[in-house]
């Protein structure tokens, strides 16, 4: 077996070379540094991660144009298809990841576009084997799981209207939470379901045996590590919104945050490995999270013989946000929020019984 990964390590070598050489031949002048940058980025060397010098060169062609950005994620995307190679592709998600953490707008942008303008989805790996030795079969599992991760986390920045974990995306504290309060309930369950999700994402990442202490997954654990306390700082802020809000849940919505929020729980021991910074404020936040789940769990539901039960009068309106002292408005009468969208209010008072045996799965 020692044999093969040294035979493996030289031909990697040797093929790394070779593709350097055919760039230098072969590619545009104008974009040959590019390629260069992409090829000495995504070595097949299983020890050692992309240089930060040769990702620099890379984010580096996001301060051009749009066209010279559109060829460098066409370039890389390119390349994490055509390898067979379980280091290449893994070394070529960690670039992915420094986009999207690291790159200019335009660089995230053409980047973001790949899974979402209905053509072919590049991080699609699902199918991604490397059976050469026992350590590319378990980095295969990691590329897998980790184009999945990084989808979802493209997805969610959708949804959120920014990218998550970016650097150069970063709100102010203020401004971000002026922007979760002008939200109706129905678009912060939204935002707040879409981080668990990706949450819940982080939770499946592989269990390791031969890769365990690889620098390469030891990577890949720190870039997600880095985005779970970003996360969960969003969800922070939503879950702070939502104690505000208590009063004005319906029903429905109050399930479904229950819902999310026990999801959220559940995967708090694997988070929990991810990382050890911040222990005080995190510990603080999934306290937060506990208790916000309790509250409205016992004031709004309530299990009695297998049915559900919404108690008391629903004078409270069922899609609203937090603005002011919350004006109460008459019927059919409409509010402003800052974001620009107008809220018209129907109030009604109700009593309803829900059949269901569980409330949570």
């Amino acid at each position: 077996m020692g044999r093969i990964t040294i035979l493996r390590d030289f031909i990697g070598i040797i093929k790394d070379k070779a593709s350097q050489s055919k760039a230098a031949l072969l590619s545009n002048p104008k974009t040959l540094s590019l390629h260069l940058a992409i090829l000495r980025a995504t070595t097949h060397d299983p020890f050692t991660p992309p240089d930060p010098r040769h990702l620099a060169a890379l984010l580096s062609f996001g301060h051009g144009s749009r066209a010279t950005a559109a060829t460098a994620i066409e370039a890389l995307m390119d390349r994490l298809q055509i390898t067979r190679d379980a280091c290449v592709a893994i070394k070529c998600l960690i670039t992915v990841h420094h986009i999207i953490k690291r790159g200019s707008f335009i660089l995230q942008d053409q980047l973001s576009v790949y899974p979402s303008s209905g053509g072919r989805n590049y991080l699609k790996l699902s199918n991604f084997r490397d059976n050469t030795t026992p350590l590319t079969w378990e980095l295969s599992s990691w590329v897998r799981w980790y184009a999945l991760y990084l989808e979802n986390l493209l997805s969610t920045s959708r949804v959120l209207g920014f990218f998550l974990c970016s650097t150069s995306s970063s709100v102010d504290k203020d401004e971000e939470e002026d922007k979760v309060s002008s939200l109706i309930n129905s678009e912060l369950l939204k935002e707040t379901n879409s981080l668990v999700n990706l949450l819940e994402k982080i939770c499946k990442r592989p269990n390791s045996l031969h890769a365990n202490g690889n620098i390469l997954v030891d990577e890949v654990v720190g870039l997600v590590g880095e985005d779970y306390l970003s996360s969960i700082a969003e969800v922070s802020t939503r879950v702070s919104e939502f104690r505000e809000r208590l009063s004005c849940l319906s029903f429905a919505d109050s399930v479904e945050l229950v819902c999310a929020l026990k999801r959220l729980e559940d995967c708090k021991e694997r988070l929990l490995e991810l990382s050890h910074r911040k222990k005080v404020l995190i510990e603080s936040v999934w306290c937060s999270i506990n208790e916000i789940k309790d509250q409205v769990g016992n004031s709004k539901v309530y299990r009695e013989g297998g049915r559900l039960l919404t108690m008391g009068n629903r004078n409270k309106v069922s899609d609203s946000a937090r603005f002011g002292d919350r004006v109460l408005v008459e019927h059919g009468e409409s509010v402003k929020f800052s974001s620009g969208r107008s809220l018209s209010f129907n109030i009604n008072f109700s009593f309803h019984s829900y059949e269901s045996a569980e409330l949570c799965h």
